[in-house]
């Protein structure tokens, strides 16, 4: 029996730090998306072109009867695409918005290098430094020592430079109103690692890198949409894009989709695996997969006074509540990524009163992934769960539609997280209320998932049904970790109940999230019938994200497979065409408003649920959403509500900041 009885000091401790935020679960209407039929996307038209302010917007819009937080969305949509500035707005464009929004508290009078050594621990191990190819989310973040994306997206949704010297809109001529055009203007100066200029030739070179199926690049949706790409001069670079294209900045922002690599590095033979260079603050001295990643101080590196630690020591591999607890109770190390951990070990932990946990819910959703493939039959060159090959037991809808039924979700969320900030939802697509779909619901119901496996011939036979000679025998797979493997526990026992017999399958979590083509216990390989992991929409329009399960196309290319080097992002082997028409349309620009593009997300969302290619388990707070910080690392008398420069983010993860981090009290180690 799993139990979790939480004290109090600690528990507030948690969750009144100031980056523990409460994800919103916010109630909606299917009137919330679309009130007032054309009325509210004419009042966004006349926002768009700067004919009104952004208050009588959402004035006019909630009289219409739109939700504040959908109307609040389609203005941050408004500044994505650089909409025209009204004299009313005192907030600026985002082309006119300060780059020193990072934050930088502790930060005056210090120099390059003057705090030391910074020592990270990450209980996934690192295996690669490439984030167009990196599989696991714990490489896309390691690589932000070295490597940068063009543009930043911030909490609140707004788009930042970072490699450019402003972000091009509509008011600055950077964007043509149709949204088809845009020109990137390089920020002057900037240098890689090894003292050569970054040039518009680096941002045409990545952009024909990712696109190369040769290079496998994970990448490569958002990249696809662009039809030429010129560098107009050394630091100007133009884009076309085929059809009207909201999320024109996809490509250039966020780690993994906007990273830019350098064409003289790599055409000379350069691993950017193993051994990149960047323009990032720090520079790899050594690297040994699975194992550990030692950084220094970049000396071509932009600020001339950052990075503040001249050395970053970065472990991987062990488990989560040894690292925190090397943190937080013993104060060896200065921070864990990803503190996926019982809430009374939490408590338990910060009486050590080294460091502090820290939390936001964002767009992540624990979820279960059915294979729809066969992983125990061979298909073309020996390769188990190819797509042709359909599951002997998952691609039965019923059986499904059972399991979703069977999972007691509340329990997970009492006993493994924490219910006053993480929650239960019935949508992958979850995290932002303008495109959470309302249409869709979840409930534990053991009664009638029995009666629809009665109802689809799956007979009792001892503990186990059968159908046709075929036991209800499944294979649940994850990665090591003590709330995975519990909740695993509870999965088995949950199903138990409706005569679904579950063997449970752990991996170390270097393995299971690592993208070589060769690791056959990778989740891209899928060669397992469910598998459990955690994974959000990393941008404000997730076109790129909801594409993970098209299949694209004839001979299905995004469908991971022996072909593609198992770089398809379709790891369920999932094929609905009429999913496939839907994200085609939303991907080709085939709607005119952010509120249809909306629409078409819910869409999307609705017939992953309908279908139960998933089941949502809880929208947690994950990854670099979920850390264990030093004290020495926190700025203010009090470290409970005292200030770090981690600078969560919604959109980005992990290390952007890390220029900016430095120690508010020496450390004797």
């Amino acid at each position: 029996m799993i139990v979790s009885d939480s004290g109090p000091r600690a528990d507030l401790t948690w969750r009144q730090s100031p980056l523990y935020r409460k994800q919103r679960n916010v109630s909606q209407t299917p009137s919330d998306l679309s009130p007032g039929g054309r009325r509210v996307s004419e009042l966004f038209s006349q926002l768009l072109h700067g004919e009104i302010s952004r208050r009588d917007f959402l004035a006019r819009g909630t009289a219409l009867g739109a939700s504040l937080a959908m109307l609040q969305w389609l203005v941050r949509g408004a500044q994505t695409v650089g909409a025209a500035p009204h004299p009313q707005d005192a907030t600026p464009a985002p082309s006119a918005a300060p780059v020193a929004v990072a934050p930088a508290v502790g930060t005056e009078g210090k120099t390059r290098g003057q705090d030391g050594e910074l020592k990270l621990l990450f209980w996934q191990a690192i295996n690669e430094l490439s984030p167009h190819v990196a599989n696991g989310t714990t490489n896309v973040v390691a690589s932000q020592l070295v490597v940068e994306p063009l543009l930043r997206i911030f909490e609140d949704g707004s788009i930042q430079p970072n490699l450019l010297s402003e972000v091009p809109s509509i008011a600055n001529g950077g964007l043509n109103p149709e949204l088809t055009q845009v020109t990137l203007r390089l920020l002057p100066g900037v240098v890689w690692s090894d003292g050569t200029p970054l040039t518009a030739d680096d941002v045409v070179f990545t952009h024909d890198w990712v696109i190369d199926p040769a290079n496998g690049a994970l990448s490569i949706q958002p990249w696809a949409r662009i039809t030429e790409i010129t560098a107009l001069d050394e630091l100007t670079v133009q884009v076309r894009f085929g059809q009207q294209n909201f999320n024109w900045y996809e490509s250039f922002a966020t780690q993994q989709l906007g990273t830019v690599y350098p064409r003289h590095y790599i055409e000379a033979g350069g691993d950017m695996r193993t051994a990149p260079i960047g323009t990032g603050p720090f520079i790899v001295e050594s690297f040994a997969p699975n194992d550990q990643v030692i950084f220094t101080a970049n000396p071509n590196y932009r600020d001339p006074n950052k990075p503040y630690f001249s050395r970053v020591n970065l472990r991987g591999g062990g488990d989560v509540a040894t690292a925190v607890q090397s943190v937080v109770q013993t104060g060896d190390w200065d921070y864990v990524w990803n503190v996926q951990l019982e809430p009374e070990l939490i408590t338990q932990y910060l009486d050590g009163g080294q460091g502090q946990i820290r939390a936001v819910a964002r767009t992540t959703e624990e979820r279960l992934n059915f294979n729809f493939s066969d992983p125990r039959a061979a298909g073309p060159d020996g390769q188990m769960s190819y797509w042709e090959i359909p599951h002997p037991i998952l691609s039965d809808a019923a059986v499904r539609q059972a399991i979703a039924l069977g999972v007691d979700r509340e329990l997970i969320l009492n006993q493994l997280y924490n219910p006053n900030g993480e929650r239960i939802t019935p949508n992958i697509i979850t995290g932002n209320p303008g495109w959470e779909s309302p249409n869709t619901t979840w409930t534990y119901d053991v009664g009638q998932a029995n009666q629809i496996l009665d109802a689809a011939g799956w007979a009792r036979s001892g503990e186990t049904r059968e159908k046709n000679g075929v036991r209800l025998e499944l294979n649940l797979s994850t990665s090591i970790n003590s709330v995975r493997q519990k909740t695993q526990i509870i999965v088995q026992q949950n199903l138990r109940e409706i005569g679904v017999t579950i063997q449970l399958e752990q991996v170390d979590a270097g393995i299971f999230f690592d993208s070589a083509p060769g690791n056959t216990q990778n989740l891209n390989h899928m060669y397992t019938d469910i598998n459990m992991f955690s994974s959000g929409a990393p941008l404000s329009l997730p076109i790129t994200y909801v594409g993970n399960w098209t299949t694209g196309g004839e001979g299905a290319p995004n469908i991971a497979q022996a072909s593609n080097g198992w770089s398809g992002t379709n790891t369920q082997r999932y094929q609905n065409p009429a999913y496939d028409a839907e994200w085609a349309q939303l991907n080709g620009g085939a709607y005119a408003t952010l509120e249809e593009a909306a629409q078409s997300i819910i869409r999307l969302n609705d017939i992953l649920m309908r279908d139960n290619v998933v089941v949502p388990l809880v929208n947690r707070a994950a990854g670099s959403g979920s850390y264990a910080i030093h004290n020495s690392l926190i700025h203010g008398e009090d470290k409970v509500t005292g200030e770090d420069n981690y600078g969560s983010q919604a959109f980005d993860d992990g290390f952007w900041n890390i220029a900016n981090w430095n120690r508010s009290e020496p450390v004797d180690r």
